[in-house]
C-alpha cells in the first residue's frame, strides 16, 4: 500500500477511537441535570459577579437580563468595571435605573491591575471580596458581560446545584452565529472544546477531567474558599478550565448522606474531588458579535498556545495530529481519485464521512445547515493556522493579548 493509504488508515483508526472512546464528545444532549426547588423552600443568597472592560456596546443586551432575573431568594449583581474607557460603568448605572423592579446593582472598580494577575480575574477577585463583605452569599454566579440569561436562568442553575449537591455548575453559552464567518468558526470552536474536554468525563464523579465555560459558572462560595479562587488561578489566561481544575482538586464539602453513588470519599466525610458539572446551554446566550474574521481569529489565537502550555513539542504534535486526523481524509480522497488509488480514496472517504457525522449534532444545536458538516476539515485547517499564529505572537511578545493587555506566561509573571 502507498504512504497515502497508510495515512488514510491512521486517520480512520483515529476517528474510530474518537467516535466511541472519547466520551461520546460529539453528542449534544448534556443539558442541566434534573432539578427541583429547595425542599425546605429556602433559596440561597447569590452574588452575581460580572467583570467588564470596555463593554458599553453589549451591556444593553446582557445586563438587563441579569437585573430582571426571576429569583425567589436574595441576589445582587456586582459589575466590576476594569479600567474601561468607553463609559461601561455609566451605561450599567443607566440600565439599572431603567429596571425599576430589578435586582440591586453594585458598580465598582478594582483599581490598578497588580502584577501577576489577568484583568478578568483581578476584577473577579474584587467582586467576590465585595460580595462577601456586603452579602455573605452561599453561591457566586460568575458571568461575562456579553452573556444574556433568560429570566429563570439563575433559578435553574441553583436548583441544579442544590439537587445534585454540586460545587460548580457551568453552562457553555450559545454563541452568536449570524455571519458566514461565525457559522464557519463558532460551531467548530465548541465541537473542538468538547473533544478536548468531553462533558461526560467532566461530569463523572471522581474523574480527573475538569473544565468549565467561563461565560456562565455557578460556584459554591465554600468551594471557592477551599480552592482559594481566584488567587490560585490569578495568572491563568484560560481561566475557566483552570477554575474547574482547582475546584475539583480541592475536594467537595461534607458528603450528604442522601447524595447517592459518587466519588470515593476522603477521611472526615469530605468528597475526594469537588463535584462539578458542564453542559450546553439552552437559555444562556452570548450577544457579542464577530462581524469580521479578525475578531474570531483573535478570540482563538489569544489562548491557543497557552492551551499547549507554551510547549514547542506539544505545538508540533498538535499540528501533525490535526493534519492526520482532519486534513488527511479529503487529501486521500482527492489524490487517491486522481492517482487511481482506490483503497486510499475509499478509506479517506470513510474517515471523512465519520468526521462529518460527528459534527452533525453540533450543527443541529446551532440550528445551522447540515451541509456545513463536510467542511469540517477546512475549519480544522483554520484552527491549525490560528494555533500556529498564537505561538508566533507569543514569541514576538504579543501572546495572550486582549483589550490592550498582554500577559506573560505564568512562570515569567511576578
Amino acid at each position: 500500500m502507498s504512504a497515502l493509504t497508510w495515512i488514510a488508515l491512521a486517520s480512520l483508526a483515529a476517528w474510530a477511537w474518537l467516535l466511541l472512546g472519547q466520551g461520546l464528545f460529539w453528542r449534544t444532549d448534556i443539558r442541566l441535570p434534573p432539578r427541583g426547588a429547595p425542599a425546605d423552600g429556602a433559596w440561597p443568597t447569590v452574588a452575581i459577579v460580572v467583570p467588564a472592560r470596555d463593554e458599553a456596546q453589549v451591556l444593553p443586551m446582557s445586563l438587563p437580563s441579569l437585573l430582571e432575573q426571576d429569583y425567589p431568594g436574595r441576589a445582587v449583581v456586582f459589575l466590576i468595571d476594569d479600567g474601561s474607557t468607553d463609559g461601561t460603568a455609566k451605561t450599567a448605572r443607566v440600565l439599572a435605573t431603567d429596571c425599576e423592579r430589578g435586582l440591586p446593582l453594585v458598580v465598582a472598580s478594582p483599581g490598578a491591575l497588580e502584577p501577576g494577575w489577568t484583568g478578568k480575574l483581578w476584577a473577579v477577585r474584587h467582586g467576590i471580596t465585595l460580595a462577601r463583605a456586603q452579602l455573605a452569599p452561599e453561591y457566586l454566579l460568575l458571568t461575562d458581560a456579553d452573556i444574556a440569561h433568560e429570566p429563570d436562568s439563575l433559578r435553574e442553575l441553583v436548583c441544579a446545584a442544590r439537587s445534585r449537591d454540586l460545587d460548580l455548575v457551568s453552562q457553555m453559552a450559545r454563541l452568536r452565529v449570524e455571519t458566514v464567518w461565525e457559522r464557519l468558526i463558532v460551531p467548530a470552536f465548541v465541537y473542538f472544546f468538547a473533544q478536548l474536554y468531553p462533558f461526560r468525563w467532566v461530569n463523572r464523579p471522581g474523574a480527573r477531567t475538569a473544565a468549565a465555560a467561563g461565560g456562565c459558572v455557578l460556584l459554591r462560595t465554600d468551594a471557592a474558599e477551599r480552592a482559594r479562587v481566584p488567587e490560585s488561578i490569578r495568572q491563568s489566561v484560560i481561566d475557566d478550565v483552570a477554575l474547574a481544575r482547582v475546584v475539583k482538586r480541592a475536594g467537595g464539602g461534607p458528603v450528604a448522606t442522601a447524595r447517592g453513588a459518587g466519588a470515593p470519599d476522603a477521611p472526615g466525610g469530605r468528597a475526594a474531588r469537588g463535584r462539578i458539572w458542564l453542559g450546553l446551554a439552552e437559555r444562556v446566550d452570548s450577544v457579542r458579535p464577530y462581524p469580521h474574521p479578525r475578531e474570531l481569529w483573535r478570540m482563538v489565537s489569544r489562548s491557543a498556545y497557552a492551551q499547549l502550555r507554551h510547549s514547542p513539542a506539544l505545538l508540533a504534535l498538535t499540528v501533525v495530529g490535526l493534519a492526520v486526523v482532519y486534513l488527511a481524509p479529503p487529501v486521500a480522497v482527492g489524490v487517491g481519485a486522481w492517482r487511481g488509488e482506490r483503497v486510499a480514496w475509499l478509506v479517506g472517504g470513510l474517515a471523512w464521512a465519520v468526521m462529518a457525522g460527528t459534527f452533525l449534532p453540533m450543527l443541529r444545536y446551532y440550528r445551522q445547515s447540515l451541509w456545513w458538516a463536510p467542511l469540517l476539515p477546512l475549519m480544522a485547517a483554520l484552527y491549525l493556522l490560528m494555533t500556529v499564529d498564537s505561538a508566533i505572537q507569543h514569541y514576538r511578545g504579543r501572546g495572550a493579548a486582549w483589550k490592550g493587555r498582554t500577559y506573560a506566561r505564568p512562570e515569567a509573571a511576578p
